[in-house]
Order: C-alpha cells, then sequence, then structure tokens
C-alpha cells in the first residue's frame, strides 16, 4: 500500500433520469394554471407565481434518488415514509420542514398528479394566509394612524 489517499471525487454527480420522470412532473405541474418552472440549484424548481411548490432531484449529491420534493399536510410526510418508505423519502434541507422526497419510478401519473395538487394547494394557501395578515397589520395601522391623529 502505497499510503496515498484516494482522490474525492470532484463535479456534480451523474444524472439518472433520461428525461422519462422529469416529463411527467412537468407535463403535470404545466396543467396548473399560474405554474412557473425555474432552474435552482441546478434542477428544475416549480413555483406558484411566488414560492417553490415542487422541487426535482435527479440523483441530487449522489444519493440515488430520482425524485420530486414537495411539500406536505403536517404528519403526511412521516405517515407516507411509514407506509411506503421505498416509495417515500425525507429529503435533505427541506424535509425538517415537513416536505417529503417521493421516488418517481414508484408512483404513477395519478398518484404524482394528486401530490403536486397537494403540494401547489399547500403553498398558495401559505401566500393566501400572508396576504391576509399583511393586510390585516396594514388596516389596523391605517385605523391606529387614524385614532392618534
Amino acid at each position: 500500500m502505497s499510503g496515498e489517499r484516494a482522490k474525492p471525487r470532484v463535479g456534480p454527480a451523474p444524472k439518472l433520469d433520461n428525461g422519462i420522470q422529469i416529463g411527467r412532473v412537468r407535463r403535470i405541474c404545466a396543467s396548473i394554471p399560474g405554474t412557473i418552472e425555474k432552474l435552482s440549484h441546478g434542477e428544475p424548481t416549480f413555483f406558484t407565481p411566488k414560492r417553490v411548490f415542487a422541487m426535482f432531484a435527479n440523483n441530487h449529491h449522489g444519493d440515488g434518488h430520482v425524485a420530486l420534493w414537495v411539500p406536505a399536510a403536517p404528519g403526511v410526510q412521516a405517515a407516507l415514509i411509514e407506509e411506503t418508505p421505498d416509495t417515500y423519502f425525507k429529503p435533505p434541507y427541506v424535509g425538517p420542514g415537513g416536505w417529503v422526497g417521493i421516488e418517481l419510478s414508484k408512483v404513477d401519473d395519478e398518484q404524482l398528479g394528486a401530490l403536486i395538487r397537494e403540494a401547489f394547494g399547500i403553498i398558495t394557501a401559505k401566500d393566501d394566509k400572508s396576504r391576509r395578515s399583511s393586510i390585516s397589520r396594514s388596516s389596523s395601522q391605517a385605523r391606529a394612524r387614524v385614532r392618534n391623529a
């Protein structure tokens, strides 16, 4: 043994999807009015007009998954992973926030579409709640200014 260490692999992990899985995701996301696709962190990412609701992950950092990461309602992530751990997983970065990873080759278009539409709804509901909160704060501030005038 020469005592030399193997050099760490440099560069991005090889992509595993041949275009089929991202094609499915794009087709479903494009069917939702208001969806915008952008490249983010080197992968196709899908937005409501303002926020991310789905992130494609093609062998992210060599994890072996060709997957979609989506937000899930409270408790859903754990239930999906417990029920079908070969299909669902807790993705890095967003997993602690309740997002779930979906191994795309393990779900059909109907199931994938339902999960994507649910994710879109979760994020747009957050947008609506944020907008209402902002309007409420603005109204309260305006009323306070009138009272103090």
